[in-house]
């Protein structure tokens, strides 16, 4: 995922800890939740009997600040919050296929790799598809610009062979500029020879 996508990604999971929050209100407590990657940060609660940290995953606290954060029950939990859990957006993911050198053949791995993203796709609703080829740094700018492209034009191609529906879909190439792994010119590095598809 590049820089602006993973930036983009923490906001929505900050807004989206906003609206859980929002929600809570009415339940007289609020709960810290672990990230999809089993992150836990903080938060600060003040209501008019105190002041209150929550920095551990499924701790509660009461809005008026006065008890310490408690493990929430979970049975409670489900009942109070089910709903908004319910309609949480699933957030975005990203893919990387990697190539045999010099050409448009996927390696084994990535090649088994197609599945997963095609289960994903088909497992959202309103489906915007970005694939982004790249290369490594052996050979002209100029080729590795037009194999980046083919690289992604046949993931996509492959994609639709399986079944591939989507609302939106983006195809481009970077060639050998944004090298995952930071290289010399004419360096074969196989990270560097991929594809990125991104499913929002």
């Amino acid at each position: 995922m590049s820089g602006m996508n993973h930036a983009l990604c923490k906001l929505l999971l900050a807004v989206g800890l906003v609206s859980l929050l929002a929600g809570c209100a009415s339940k007289s407590y609020i709960v810290l939740l672990e990230d999809p990657q089993g992150g836990v940060g903080s938060v600060q609660l003040t209501g008019k009997n105190g002041t209150q940290t929550l920095d551990q995953a499924r701790y509660a606290a009461d809005l008026d600040g006065a008890k310490a954060p408690q493990p929430v029950d979970p049975q409670r939990f489900e009942k109070d919050f089910a709903g908004v859990l319910a309609a949480r957006p699933i957030l975005p993911a990203s893919y990387l296929l990697y190539f045999q050198s010099a050409g448009v053949d996927l390696t084994p791995e990535s090649q088994a790799l197609l599945a997963r993203i095609l289960e994903d796709i088909k497992g959202r609703s309103a489906v915007d598809v970005s694939v982004i080829g790249h290369t490594d740094t052996v050979g002209h700018a100029e080729a590795n610009e037009a194999l980046g492209l083919q690289r992604a034009q046949r993931v996509v191609e492959i994609l639709k062979e399986q079944g591939l529906q989507t609302e939106a879909l983006r195809v481009e190439s970077h060639g050998e500029r944004n090298l995952l792994v930071s290289t010399s010119d004419e360096t074969d590095e196989p990270r560097n020879r991929r594809v990125e598809v991104s499913v929002r």
